[in-house]
């Protein structure tokens, strides 16, 4: 897996390509952290090209929605999930604890 990040003025950008896996939700939750760090807790989570994940992978993402709503600091939004994907996140019950947009420029206008 890779993961990018791209800092804007309202926003921070992070793009995820691969498999999100327990040997790699690790290194997307340290990017998440990163951006939290710093004090940005608006984030969008670009996951066009992931390709498969696993409950580690969601684990990050939960917590890293706890973390940007708390004391309604921010929020990560979702953008570009593939179907398989979504299907999963719909299955553990996440779509609702998530904006999800088609476009990543439809989630960074959304701040």
């Amino acid at each position: 897996m890779e993961v990018t990040t791209t800092q804007f003025r309202r926003c921070d950008l992070v793009k995820a390509t691969g498999r999100i896996d327990s040997n790699t939700a690790p290194q997307l939750a340290e990017a998440f952290g990163a951006i939290n760090d710093v004090g940005r807790f608006k984030i969008v989570f670009d996951m066009s090209g992931v390709d498969y994940i696993s409950s580690a992978g969601l684990r990050v993402m939960i917590d890293v929605q706890k973390t940007c709503r708390r004391w309604n600091r921010g929020e990560a939004v979702l953008a570009g999930v593939p179907q398989r994907v979504c299907e999963a996140l719909d299955l553990a019950g996440f779509v609702p604890l998530f904006k999800i947009f088609d476009q990543v420029t439809e989630a960074v206008g959304s701040f």
